[in-house]
């Protein structure tokens, strides 16, 4: 590994560092100026979007508790039969906005009081329920309604009043918003893309309704009510009005979050207690502390000088695992401490795969650098094997292409995230490193 690489090490190491340590001020000698070396937010905007990343490792429900939020599902103007399959939905919709990256650990279930239906929802941390409440954001009511007109009788006087109602198409089915433009006037536009069975309803509706309004409604608003010219085959559709281009990006991440296909009402709100407490915490972070060393100490013990370096790849692992757990929002829960306490276990297999093979060489050739050189690169390709079967699980267990037989957040997700995290992290630390570090003991070229 040449300098550059090398620099480009320590600077990685030392932003590690620096995002694991906790606010740092440092307050200038002779004067009473307070300096920020680490805020309590540190906020970067990549491709117009702004992210916050928070300094702090966040704990999950039974470590320090958070909010409790009680939510009515307004049914009553629903179909008896579609009312199972909305009220599942909307359980699902507030889940992917509180938990899209399956990482974030909360608790959302779907309640069922008498023919009354409430999603209950605990936020890991999230102590002040306003904050909740916006995290979960607008109700995003999507649906079409379909021209109707009625005879309305008033003495010797009679009128024709039309009016929109209600059809099977809402936004439950939508797939993907995307913010477009009007290609003669400029204008901000919404264009929505629905899946296999929106798709369905749309054509047959479409169909049913050619040369008559098909009108758009967002949260009991109506946007827009085109004159249907043709059946629509492909579920395609486009919601037009007076948008500011801020208003449309809000209205396609809204929509994209999900559309609820029922109003939701705030009912309860209140702040919940950590079920187990820092004393759990502390004692988990001392077993992982005395499960590392003991690591290292066998690795030493066994492998001596090979195993010092298995130790310093550990401890970046456990560097780098923790300065993502904070920048990312990943939170542990008791169990997820455990998981990282194992996965550090789990780091150091490269090493021993390493190790022995560079053994076995020692036993056919007196040259010390050629048989490490010779059983690193015959230890990687079961290294490989390994850690690719189980990447192709983990693309797979998150879904990143929303296969409807796959989960599409969750703690599945989150699962999944995880895992690959520490298994690139294992492959970095555990052969990236550990090799550039044996060449330069050994000074192979």
């Amino acid at each position: 590994m040449n300098k550059k690489k090398w620099a480009l090490l320590a600077l990685l190491i030392l932003f590690s560092v620096w995002a694991v340590l906790p606010l740092l001020l440092v307050t200038i000698p002779y004067t009473e100026k307070e300096i920020t070396l680490k805020p309590e937010e540190i906020k970067v905007s990549i491709f117009g979007k702004e992210l916050n990343f928070q300094n702090k490792i966040r704990l999950g429900l039974d470590l320090q508790g958070g909010s409790h939020l009680l939510f009515l599902l307004d049914t009553n103007k629903l179909l008896k039969e579609n009312v199972t399959e909305a009220t599942n939905a909307a359980r699902d919709i507030i889940e992917k906005r509180v938990n899209f990256f399956g990482v974030a650990e909360p608790q959302i279930f779907l309640l069922k009081d008498g023919q009354k239906y409430k999603v209950s929802v605990d936020l890991a941390g999230n102590k002040n329920p306003q904050e909740a409440i916006k995290l979960i954001g607008r109700t995003v009511q999507l649906d079409f309604r379909e021209y109707q007109t009625k005879k309305v009788q008033q003495g010797t006087e009679s009128a024709v009043v039309p009016y929109f109602v209600p059809s099977k198409l809402t936004g439950q089915y939508l797939k993907k918003a995307t913010l477009v433009f009007d290609q003669q006037t400029g204008k901000p536009q919404i264009s929505l893309l629905f899946d296999e069975q929106g798709k369905k309803i749309f054509a047959t509706l479409t169909k049913k309704n050619i040369k008559k309004p098909l009108a758009i409604f967002l949260d009991n608003q109506l946007l827009t009510a085109p004159v249907v010219q043709q059946e629509i085959k492909d579920g395609k559709a486009v919601i037009t009005g007076e948008f500011s281009i801020e208003e449309a990006k809000e209205l396609v991440n809204s929509l994209n979050a999900g559309a609820l296909p029922v109003p939701i009402k705030l009912l309860e709100q209140k702040t919940v207690e950590a079920t187990l407490g820092k004393e759990n915490v502390q004692k988990s972070l001392f077993a992982g502390v005395i499960g590392l060393l003991s690591v290292v100490v066998f690795m030493v013990g066994v492998y001596r000088k090979e195993g010092v370096v298995a130790g310093i790849s550990l401890g970046l692992y456990a560097l780098f695992s923790l300065a993502l757990y904070k920048l990312l929002g990943i939170v542990l829960t008791m169990s997820g401490i455990a998981g990282f306490i194992l996965s550090v276990g789990m780091a150091v297999d490269a090493n021993i795969l390493i190790y022995e093979r560079i053994k076995e060489e020692k036993r056919k050739i007196n040259d010390q650098p050629r048989a490490v050189r010779t059983g690193f690169f015959r230890a990687l390709s079961a290294i490989k094997s390994a850690n690719i079967n189980t990447l192709l699980i983990c693309l797979i267990l998150f879904n990143p292409f929303n296969f409807a037989f796959l989960p599409q957040f969750g703690a599945v997700r989150g699962f999944a995230l995880t895992l690959a995290l520490g298994v690139i992290l294992g492959l970095f630390t555990g052969v990236f490193i550990t090799k550039n570090i044996l060449w330069k003991i050994y000074k192979i070229e």
